[in-house]
């Protein structure tokens, strides 16, 4: 658990290590979103993450580099690397800064800087997100906090074929008809891999559910011509033998990727990942006079989307721009042009 580090007053309940959720700093729509975690576990972001943040132009290029940052962003942090996300249920024995409670519309987006504070020392100590269109979190300030082993059981880390068999996958469609915003920010975390490990040449899309999300967006970042590179499923249960580029799980406990082996791995969130590669997309068809054993139906019916996917362009930039692939002139190219178009209408 995580504690206070001026009174080692108790802050959380008892929590496990996860990775940071591909969707941790995305902006959706304009409605309440759930909690970024699951209770019971946290994330540690490594990045400066928070307030002072410094703009681009005052920072400069080489600076920017020194600070793990490759490619032109509005601003960056100076805050502490090291920020660590708990679910909202799991804080214990902190109040509300009242002159911090600032937000856009029906919560708090911490834009004041930590707006949690120790209720036993009143030392600010973290910042609760809960405005609309940001996913709900507790980012504790590691300068004042500390973590602390406590006696409770710990979530064992599971084996890749254990995570296949018990980790729950995440649907693709919400069900209202629109793509699952986890999804979008999952696929445009890989979609930047992907473009990156390409060398700036065509590359072919797997048929299926890759093919839903992945295609269109490969096709209008990279040139056409002669496809040069092959895209395929690899992980537990999959062979990536032969493979060009291997789209693999990464760990939802560990953040490790699937070692598969290959010249060029892209990683993509297990939970999706697992959905890419063992969903049965067939189309089923009415069956009359009664079902013969093992035959399906669709009772519910499956959810279908009601547009087109598209991966989230804000989560594709962060992601690109933080990669020192990026520097190179075809691949600046190509994050120039989306910076430029930040609507997406390139995709549409």
């Amino acid at each position: 658990m995580f504690v206070c580090a001026d009174c080692e007053a108790v802050l959380t309940a008892p929590v496990s290590s996860v990775a940071l959720p591909a969707h941790a700093y995305q902006t959706y729509g304009y409605k309440l979103l759930p909690a970024l975690l699951e209770p019971g576990t946290y994330a540690v972001d490594p990045e400066p993450s928070g307030s002072p943040w410094r703009r681009w132009d005052e920072v400069g290029a080489e600076e920017a580099e020194a600070r793990g940052v490759y490619a032109p962003v509005y601003s960056l942090s100076y805050g502490p690397p090291g920020e660590v996300a708990v679910a909202p249920g799991d804080i214990r024995g902190t109040t509300l800064i009242p002159d911090r409670c600032d937000g856009s519309c029906c919560g708090l987006d911490g834009r004041s800087g930590p707006n949690l504070a120790c209720a036993q020392c009143g030392q600010a100590v973290a910042s609760l997100i809960d405005d609309c269109s940001m996913w709900q979190v507790v980012w504790l300030d590691p300068s004042a906090v500390r973590r602390v082993d406590v006696d409770a059981p710990a979530r064992r880390v599971l084996s890749w074929e254990e995570l296949r068999e018990s980790w729950p996958e995440k649907p693709p469609v919400e069900p209202t008809g629109a793509w699952s915003p986890e999804w979008e920010a999952a696929v445009a975390v890989a979609l930047a891999h992907l473009i990156a490990v390409s060398d700036g040449v065509p590359v072919i899309v797997p048929g299926g559910h890759v093919a839903d999300v992945f295609r269109r967006a490969v096709d209008a970042l990279l040139p056409p011509g002669p496809p040069a590179r092959t895209l395929t499923l690899a992980g537990p249960g999959l062979s990536a033998t032969g493979t060009d580029i291997a789209l693999v799980p990464r760990h939802p406990q560990t953040g490790d990727v699937w070692p598969s082996g290959t010249r060029a791995a892209v990683p993509l969130a297990a939970e999706v990942w697992m959905h890419l590669a063992f969903d049965d997309a067939r189309r089923r068809i009415p069956a009359t006079g009664g079902l013969p054993d093992g035959v399906h139906r669709d009772d519910p019916p499956p959810l279908l989307p009601f547009g087109r996917f598209r991966p989230d362009w804000n989560v594709f930039l962060y992601t690109l721009a933080r990669m020192p692939e990026v520097r190179q002139p075809w691949l600046r190219a190509i994050h120039d042009r989306v910076r430029t178009d930040r609507s997406g209408a390139l995709f549409w």
